[in-house]
């Protein structure tokens, strides 16, 4: 049913590059990515993974090394078949970039208590690990579910 999945955060180098990297080692049978609602307004389209974050994910045998952020369009939301957003006000935004999208667009910890997953951009370690861990308990959450 849901063979497309796109991991949505802002600046698509901490979060969602995580969430995507988390989901397809669980569900390698599935085509996942990321994007970010924000990549283009903040000057983030086509950089690497934020480098604590690749530290954070390397820590616990993920890598980052090859992402490039993108930016969060139309067309890939039509190319999705879930979105997987990492706070609620990221839903509305979603909304705004492509209004069909909503209908397929839901929390990233949806199945961890609806929790909003915080941004460690620019923080301390323990905010990254933090994100981490709720990132590593929702991406399991939601590899049962798929």
């Amino acid at each position: 049913m849901f063979e497309k999945v796109l991991v949505v955060c802002v600046g698509n180098i901490c979060r969602s590059p995580t969430g995507a990297a988390l989901l397809r080692q669980l569900l390698p049978n599935k085509q996942i990515a990321s994007a970010g609602i924000a990549a283009e307004k903040s000057g983030l389209v086509g950089h690497t993974a934020d480098s604590v974050a690749m530290a954070t994910a390397q820590q616990h045998g993920i890598d980052l090394s090859h992402h490039k952020a993108q930016q969060l369009t139309v067309g890939l939301c039509q190319q999705y078949d879930l979105l997987l957003v990492m706070e609620k006000g990221h839903l509305e935004a979603v909304t705004r970039i492509a209004p069909h999208a909503r209908g397929k667009t839901m929390l990233f910890g949806e199945w961890i208590g609806k929790q909003d997953i915080p941004d460690p951009y620019q923080q301390s370690q323990e905010a990254f690990d933090h994100a981490y861990a709720l990132i590593e308990r929702a991406a399991h959450a939601w590899s049962k579910k798929l």
